[in-house]
């Protein structure tokens, strides 16, 4: 199975998608190194400068089904195995210690490219380090977002969505995302994107740009009338491993 991002990245309806050819697209070149942080211990945190990525439609034609079940039952949780997933899942398919690169998300803005309106914004409080209160911490506190939009998200064409994150101290040569979202039990999109090499000990931020398909009005009716029954998985890999998985749900009705 192979990918290819168009100059435009395009999310469309399984049942329509045409079938993309070529490889993978190249390690971007915009990650160059543009100054410096401070990490807490002192030493000295890299910045690079922001990326911007086209989403490229995945297609999951060719790729066997899998289950949630089969998943969870795997030692190596592939790009290609949530590609055959045919509904949204139930449970996390990776644990948080998973994560052996240290990457965070710290902070997170959708906004519509048209307008350049922000949509969304939101940044994650400096951790306390305190390790009397670790013991109460949820594991998969971080891993889920619940989004409230106003019924005209869903005529928007094109959002760009900014994450800025940090890696520990190992480099990261391939980091990607592949994220489906889902109607009940049916597959309204699926992008896939590189964010490109990730220096060690850096502070990234990317600004992933999705193209929205158009949506029939009996669809977009029943988003809105069934707020949070959208939902969507986000896995992320390293060298084609599922490292990390967040989740969301979404509510359409917001301001009626």
């Amino acid at each position: 199975m192979s990918y290819s991002c168009t100059s435009r990245g395009n999310s469309q309806d399984p049942s329509s998608a045409k079938k993309p050819a070529g490889s993978n697209p190249a390690r971007d070149a915009g990650g160059t190194d543009s100054g410096t942080d401070s990490t807490s211990n002192g030493s000295p945190k890299q910045t690079a400068a922001m990326k911007v990525k086209k989403g490229c439609n995945s297609t999951d034609v060719g790729v066997p089904v899998t289950t949630e079940e089969q998943l969870l039952a795997s030692t190596v949780i592939t790009p290609e195995d949530v590609l055959g997933l045919q509904k949204i899942t139930e449970n996390y398919l990776c644990s948080p210690e998973e994560n052996i690169y240290n990457i965070d998300f710290t902070r997170f803005k959708i906004r519509d490219m048209e307008t350049g309106t922000v949509l969304f914004e939101i940044t994650k409080p400096p951790s306390t380090d305190k390790g009397s209160e670790k013991r109460d911490i949820d594991p998969n506190a971080g891993r889920f977002v619940r989004y409230q939009f106003t019924p005209a998200f869903l005529r928007l064409r094109q959002v760009g969505a900014t994450v800025e994150f940090t890696v520990g101290d190992r480099p990261i040569e391939n980091f990607r995302m592949i994220e489906r979202h889902y109607f009940r039990e049916k597959l309204l999109k699926s992008f896939d994107f590189e964010f490109g090499f990730c220096m060690p000990s850096s502070k990234n931020t990317c600004e992933h740009i999705y193209e929205f398909p158009p949506l029939s009005e009996d669809i977009i009716r029943e988003m809105i009338l069934h707020p949070y029954e959208t939902q969507s998985d986000s896995f992320y890999f390293v060298d084609n491993k599922l490292v990390m998985h967040n989740k969301a749900d979404y509510s359409y009705n917001g301001g009626t």
